[in-house]
């Protein structure tokens, strides 16, 4: 309970600190339940999305269900996303990259990278059918950031002085990795019975991880929290974009 109430303080806005005490042991495994949170963000989404379309249209209402896990998130991958895109964009080597990928401010290809971001998912969204849209939210966050989360197994940190929050991630054993595996494949259940073809575009962000890994690794060396969760957003637009594929063959 410990851990997971570690990967929901790290991973959201939700101050669980306030009313239990978490243990510094508890956020180096909290990637291990990063999927987990998922259901929450995932699950809030969707929610929120389902209430609003008996009032609003379609689009408005994904434009506020997608503002909803802003909030709920601190948009925390976003941050991670733009970071990624300033850096790999304007960095010639290893340490410029990493060093504009530490600047608070954010440049052209950051602001770039999210507008493309929000407007892919948004039209990809909306050309689904109502009710295939909750399901396809609850299940491609969970399953996005169990993908986003491999990074830790495949890849090094890549900024020697370590983390900025002073919190690292070994490698999952392979209990943790299957957990993980769970958390994140578990939701995909209920698209994949709803329209079977989808279950295809699970390759499409596995694809892109391991791309995305093999840019990480030839540029820093490695991966850095920002990397995790511009992994997880990109993940996340190729999935849907397997998904639209799918339901329209």
């Amino acid at each position: 309970m410990k851990r997971i109430a570690a990967a929901l303080t790290l991973f959201t806005r939700i101050p669980l600190w306030k009313w239990m005490e978490i243990p510094s042991s508890s956020y180096t495994s909290a990637v291990v339940f990063w999927p987990f949170t998922g259901w929450l963000t995932g699950g809030i989404t969707a929610g929120l999305f389902f209430g609003l379309s008996f009032i609003l249209p379609t689009l408005p209402a994904l434009v506020l269900a997608v503002i909803s896990r802003l909030l709920l998130t601190g948009a925390l991958h976003e941050d991670g996303l733009a970071d990624l895109c300033d850096g790999f964009g304007g960095g010639r080597d290893k340490e410029s990259v990493l060093r504009i990928m530490k600047d608070s401010h954010i440049g052209t290809y950051g602001v770039i990278g999210l507008v493309c971001y929000f407007l892919l998912i948004i039209s990809l969204f909306d050309s689904l059918p109502s009710h295939l849209i909750i399901l396809v939210i609850i299940a491609i966050d969970p399953f996005s950031k169990f993908c986003a989360s491999q990074l830790v197994n495949l890849l090094s940190y890549a900024r020697p002085e370590g983390a900025k929050n002073k919190i690292s991630y070994p490698r999952m054993s392979v209990f943790q990795f299957f957990m993980n595996m769970l958390f994140g494949c578990i939701p995909l259940i209920p698209l994949f019975l709803s329209a079977p073809g989808t279950f295809l575009s699970v390759l499409f962000p596995v694809f892109i991880l391991f791309g995305l890994v093999h840019l990480m690794q030839r540029r820093i060396g490695g991966y850095t929290g920002d990397c995790c969760g511009a992994t997880f957003l990109i993940c996340e637009a190729t999935m849907l974009v397997g998904v639209c594929i799918t339901v329209n063959l």
